[in-house]
């Protein structure tokens, strides 16, 4: 008997919660961090920064009620920085990376912060045209970032998050994207 794989929902018909990371979904995201870095973080780290919790930020998107993406932010000050982002390869293309962005950015604005920033690998150009749709422009380059590969990485900026103008941009940029997005704030 063949078996039946039930199509993916894409669209106008795909809902994404994103929710608060919690330690029930860290095998999940580290299925993912295995598949899409070359030296992922462990499970120690996971949870030393799920820890951190008024200086940290952790979210899966989930679809269907499994994990198909995560991020993170660390909050300095007036900056925030994003630690990590990734999604799962069967789930790219369906704006699942724009959600969890935009979704940092609203948190980051939630807790004052004024300042986005981020690395980058310089030769993933398809992550870096969706972080300047989020008004991230270059700031350097630090050598060898990439320990396993030696690759550099591009430091990224976002300025004035905290104006009505970038505002606007993260409303525009959530106007754009199909389907619904469920959020959950962490507390």
């Amino acid at each position: 008997m063949a078996q039946v794989r039930r199509a993916e929902p894409h669209g106008a018909d795909l809902v994404v919660h994103i929710v608060p990371m919690r330690r029930r979904h860290l095998r999940s995201v580290l299925r993912i961090e295995t598949q899409v870095y070359p030296r992922p973080w462990s499970l120690s780290l996971f949870m030393s920064e799920l820890a951190l919790r008024s200086s940290r930020a952790y979210y899966v998107a989930r679809v269907g009620g499994v994990v198909v993406g995560y991020c993170g932010l660390m909050l300095t000050g007036e900056d925030a920085h994003v630690t990590t982002i990734a999604v799962d390869p069967g789930w790219h293309r369906h704006k699942i990376g724009t959600r969890l962005l935009h979704n940092l950015a609203t948190e980051a604005g939630r807790r004052q912060a004024k300042h986005l920033t981020l690395e980058v690998r310089v030769s993933n150009h398809g992550a870096q045209e969706m972080y300047r749709r989020f008004g991230f422009r270059p700031a350097g380059i630090r050598k060898n970032y990439y320990v396993e590969t030696n690759e550099d990485a591009l430091v990224m900026w976002a300025e004035d998050i905290d104006t009505a103008a970038y505002g606007e941009r993260l409303a525009k940029i959530e106007a754009g994207v199909p389907g619904t997005t469920v959020v959950e704030q962490v507390g």
